[in-house]
């Protein structure tokens, strides 16, 4: 059986649009020369592809599986081109990085520097999101680099730990929650948050702080999936929120007051990810060099007048 790989890019098309017409508009093509290359695949696998879906169309079981493993053929192919394209110009490449907030205002501006000021040819893409959202872009070859929590064991991947950092329950410090004999978890419960939306690993974690203890969940006010944004709407709003030390200490100048406790004090690691076996550019390789070799030195020092007592 021997796959077309024009097809295949054609059917990630078709499966991810739902659609053969607008898949043919997207690609300039017909649709009814679209529809004989899905024939020819579900030919060649002997099972349908497709199947019906109100006025589109949706990936069957097998369908998925074939997606999955299209995306990673076009992902090997486009690294392919990457690489002999490097070797043939013999310059420092191009290098696509996934960082997610902390390491964005942490890690990246330092990181960029040293290595634009070795290579002034390289070219950087920055995406800042989420690093689980940004695991499955690298997953699927859409970045070379995580710079960001560092997922669990996973044989897709390889990581390199950079710097350890700690969540913690942060307000303004006219709360009055500073006002109570004792802060308890249960305590918290009575008082409004401002937290990530609830696909935010860090968010999942602190929700199952609560449930493990029998206790409500935080009264989550304002939901957001900006990161960055909760410390100006901690400070705006008088909410409690879930958020980096680092943050709380170099993002706020003193305005934003850690709520001490150890239930809800989060130690996670950051590092950067790469795909086991993918190509890396010259600039992606010299990157993780840099990361491995500068790690903790390469972040903002965060500003005596802002640290924490309580660290």
């Amino acid at each position: 059986m021997t796959l077309n790989l024009r097809d295949l890019a054609f059917f990630e098309v078709v499966a991810e649009l739902g659609h053969l017409g607008q898949a043919a508009e997207k690609l300039g093509r017909s649709q009814p020369a679209l529809t004989k290359c899905m024939q020819r695949l579900e030919a060649a696998f002997g099972v349908p592809l497709f199947t019906r879906a109100g006025r589109g169309i949706k990936t069957t079981a097998v369908g998925e599986v074939l997606l999955a493993r299209a995306r990673l053929l076009r992902s090997a192919s486009e690294e392919a081109l990457r690489e002999v394209n490097d070797f043939a110009q013999g310059n420092a490449g191009h290098v696509r990085i996934g960082s997610g907030p902390i390491a964005a205002d942490n890690v990246l501006p330092a990181l960029c520097r040293m290595l634009l000021s070795e290579a002034p040819g390289t070219t950087i893409d920055i995406t800042v999101g989420p690093s689980m959202a940004l695991r499955e872009q690298l997953r699927e070859g859409g970045i070379d680099l995580l710079i960001g929590l560092i997922p669990l064991t996973d044989p897709q991947f390889q990581t390199h730990p950079i710097f350890d950092d700690t969540a913690v329950v942060a307000t303004s410090p006219d709360h009055p929650v500073f006002a109570l004999p004792e802060i308890t978890l249960e305590a918290l419960t009575a008082y409004g948050w401002v937290l990530p939306v609830a696909s935010i690993p860090s968010r999942q974690w602190l929700d199952a702080v609560f449930q493990s203890h029998g206790l409500p969940l935080p009264r989550v006010q304002i939901s957001a999936n900006s990161i960055p944004l909760l410390p100006a709407l901690i400070l705006r709003t008088g909410l409690l929120s879930f958020i980096s030390r680092r943050t709380l200490e170099s993002g706020s100048d003193g305005a934003l007051k850690e709520v001490p406790l150890a239930e809800t004090t989060l130690q996670r690691t950051l590092g950067v990810t790469y795909r086991s076996g993918a190509y890396l550019s010259p600039a992606a390789r010299r990157l993780v060099a840099l990361l491995q070799a500068r790690g903790e030195g390469l972040t903002n020092p965060p500003s005596a007048a802002a640290r924490s007592p309580h660290e």
